[in-house]
């Protein structure tokens, strides 16, 4: 089974960083990292709150919330878990959505707390790096923060619409941009419809 880090960071939109989990957590293993400021956001847009005790707990909720024992939980502050070694073996991780904070820590190679050591392990083991930056407009900071990443590689995807697929509900859009983010690393699902295949009976 493949292995994935899956982070949430504090910005508005974590609707489609709990889309996108749900769906590579169905053949994954994800060890899911969410910031602190995270969990008010979470439960003000969702209504879901994963916040608990201790981390024991949070996992215990998240699981719960997912039906799926392949989402592994850890504390942002937990900097000896093992997605902070490049000696832990995974696919790549997913930060959606990143906030501006978060991007300018993993642009600098700050490494702050889990999140941002988890995205510097990945970059420095050359694995696949998607980051989905919540925030508009965005300044040059922002821009130059993006453009010195994807120099190097890193995947930049903001949640941006579209409107071929003819979403109908906001469970349409938000389908559509976490299955766009799970398409540019490899994940294999079917949670859109296609262009070409818009307006067929499938």
């Amino acid at each position: 089974m493949k292995k994935y880090v899956f982070a949430i960071t504090g910005a508005s939109g974590s609707i489609i960083g709990i889309r996108a989990l749900k769906e590579l957590a169905k053949n994954s293993e994800v060890h899911l990292l969410i910031s602190s400021q995270s969990f008010s956001i979470i439960k003000d847009e969702t209504g879901v709150d994963f916040s608990g005790k201790t981390s024991a707990e949070t996992e215990r909720k998240i699981r719960r919330h997912f039906n799926s024992k392949q989402i592994h939980y850890h504390s942002e502050c937990d900097l000896a878990a093992p997605v902070s070694s490049g000696s832990f073996k995974t696919e790549g991780m997913l930060v959606v959505p990143c906030s501006m904070k978060t991007l300018s820590g993993i642009a600098s190679g700050y490494a702050n707390n889990l999140i941002e050591r988890a995205a510097d392990v990945t970059i420095k083991e050359g694995r696949t790096l998607l980051l989905s930056p919540r925030e508009m407009p965005f300044s040059a900071i922002h821009l130059e923060n993006m453009l010195k990443l994807s120099r190097i590689g890193v995947k930049i995807a903001p949640p941006v619409l579209a409107f071929y697929h003819k979403p109908k509900k906001i469970e349409d859009i938000v389908d559509f941009i976490a299955g766009k983010i799970l398409d540019a690393v490899g994940v294999e699902h079917d949670i859109y419809k296609r262009w070409g295949t818009v307006g067929s009976k499938k």
